[in-house]
């Protein structure tokens, strides 16, 4: 999966943004629509439309649906700047291995077999006065 001549860090691909106008005029009509939401949320707050008691509840309900458009609104103008005024840029980067991750040695990747040291603790038990 490594390809020739590229060293970590190096830049291996970039693609300029397309910088499309119809892009930007779909940004600035969105954010048009975006402080529309918040100054029609920002009056309900102000006039106390979130009070449940007065009206049962919609106008709690009807600034909670004001406040997802907001939301949903500003991920769209957020994505339409992603796709069409930032660059495409991919970096090679070193990939680690998954024994990097657990703080394990390079010569204790495989672990300890069963038998390592075997001998050993069957002559403690056989002899558990010997001399260590």
């Amino acid at each position: 999966m490594s390809s020739s001549g590229s060293t970590y860090g190096d830049i291996h691909r970039y693609e300029p943004p397309r910088e499309s106008t119809a892009a930007a005029v779909a940004i600035v009509l969105l954010t048009v629509v975006e402080i529309i939401f918040v100054g029609v949320f920002t009056y309900g707050l102000i006039k106390g439309w979130g009070i449940a008691s007065l009206d049962g509840g919609f106008g709690n309900m009807f600034l909670g649906t004001v406040m997802a458009a907001m939301f949903v609104n500003l991920a769209f103008i957020l994505l339409l700047y992603r796709k069409e005024f930032l660059p495409d840029v991919m970096i090679v980067k070193k990939r680690r291995r998954k024994w990097e991750d657990l703080y394990i040695r390079e010569e204790d990747v495989d672990g300890e077999s069963m038998t390592d040291g075997a001998s050993e603790s069957l002559k403690r038990a056989l002899y558990p006065y010997m001399k260590r």
